[in-house]
């Protein structure tokens, strides 16, 4: 089995865990290739894997999520971040993941993705959410969706998050909107400090096709995963859909999303 890892080289910890990954992974067996040049190992020249490895946080599994999908494998993340929603296994579970992925004994779960394409004719790909955001920090922006072809609602709010069940944990969460068990399948789009009556999140169907129009002259900007796919002014528009393709999520000993939710949060008991 090959290994392609990613790593948050920002992070001290990271890297010093990703060298004892790979000294692990060698007395394995396991062949390892690894981007960046703070990290040692062969160069991962764009050469297919079997999984594909992030180490650091949340961010970290998102790009990882983003070759994974480019080489139709799954990835499997180590929290060396702060809150880690995304990320299956901790540090202190090096050795047992290791064994378990010499061994072949793993389950991956797949996760739907979203796919945007704006008016520039620029298309992006995510796990998480598609967010359309103001550019001009002291002035709203109005935006227009339309669902299914169908004119839903006008916002008029610092952007819109229209995001994944396994990307409710973030933005969306922070927004306002509600957390969802990435085992279902839905889209939620939920507004950012809107500025009307109307302030929840509404939950579709994946089958949804939503497109977000900039109706006032007030520009935006359109991100995927946290990734920028340029700037719209009036009349620019974006298009969000479930996308064709999961990405596969590599999963050990299956743990409940409400646990997940409880331990990432660090929620304890009321009372």
């Amino acid at each position: 089995m090959k290994l392609g890892v990613i790593v948050n080289e920002e992070r001290p910890a990271a890297l010093a865990f990703a060298d004892r990954l790979l000294t692990a992974a060698g007395r394995r067996g396991l062949a390892v290739v690894t981007e960046g040049e703070a990290v040692p190992g062969d160069d991962w020249r764009g050469e297919q894997v079997d999984v594909v490895i992030a180490v650091g946080g949340d961010g970290t599994v998102l790009r990882a999520t983003q070759r994974a999908l480019e080489l139709d494998v799954p990835v499997l993340g180590f929290n060396l971040g702060t809150v880690g929603f995304l990320a299956e296994a901790e540090p202190e579970d090096l050795e047992s993941v290791l064994d378990r992925l010499a061994e072949g004994a793993i389950r991956v779960i797949p996760r739907m993705t979203l796919e945007a394409t704006t008016s520039e004719g620029v298309v992006g790909y995510g796990v998480n959410d598609v967010v359309i955001e103001k550019i001009e920090s002291q002035r709203l922006v109005a935006l227009d969706v339309t669902i299914d072809g169908s004119e839903f609602l006008t916002y008029r709010a610092d952007g819109v998050v229209i995001a994944t069940p396994t990307g409710s944990t973030a933005y969306s969460f922070s927004a306002g909107g509600p957390l969802i068990d990435p085992e279902i399948e839905a889209i939620s789009v939920t507004a950012v400090a809107p500025h009307a009556l109307f302030d929840r999140t509404i939950v579709l169907a994946p089958s949804a096709r939503l497109r977000c129009r900039v109706v006032a002259d007030r520009p935006v900007q359109v991100s995927v995963d946290g990734r920028a796919l340029g700037h719209l002014g009036a009349d620019g528009w974006v298009d969000v859909r479930r996308a064709s393709r999961a990405v596969g999520f590599v999963t050990f000993d299956h743990e409940t999303f409400p646990r997940r939710v409880r331990d990432r949060l660090g929620l304890g008991n009321a009372g």
